[in-house]
């Protein structure tokens, strides 16, 4: 991730960051990378508190340009509309509930609920 452009924005507690994502031979970004990249990007920055937005990929090139908004506190944050604090919200609980999905799938059946397995020798 290269920063393009970085302003300072006091009135709103939050840095704003524009940047440029060159991803060739790669699939183009998803939004936890985004938010990981802004924040590390960032000294100090808290992933949580890191908005993006304004992501555009053009068609065949292998480049995403957006803006990155790195709150200093959760209230300066709650001026986000709550669509995009829900979608970054869930970013999160989405990652977790794809390793526990894939944790389930590693189980043996039966085992992980405690509940015995159903035979099906009486639905003849």
């Amino acid at each position: 991730m290269e920063i393009l452009d970085r302003k300072e924005n006091p009135a709103l507690d939050r840095v704003e960051l524009k940047f440029q994502w060159d991803h060739s031979n790669e699939a183009t970004p998803s939004l936890s990378q985004m938010v990981e990249a802004a924040a590390k990007a960032e000294p100090g920055a808290d992933s949580n508190l890191v908005i993006v937005k304004n992501v555009n990929t053009r068609f065949g090139m292998s480049r995403t340009t957006g803006t990155a908004l790195i709150y200093g506190s959760s209230e300066s944050k709650s001026i986000e509309p709550d669509y995009v604090i829900e979608r970054h919200n869930s970013r999160g609980n989405h990652a977790s509930e794809e390793n526990n999905h894939s944790m389930e799938e590693e189980s043996q059946p039966g085992e992980s609920d405690g509940q015995p397995e159903e035979s099906e020798e009486g639905d003849a």
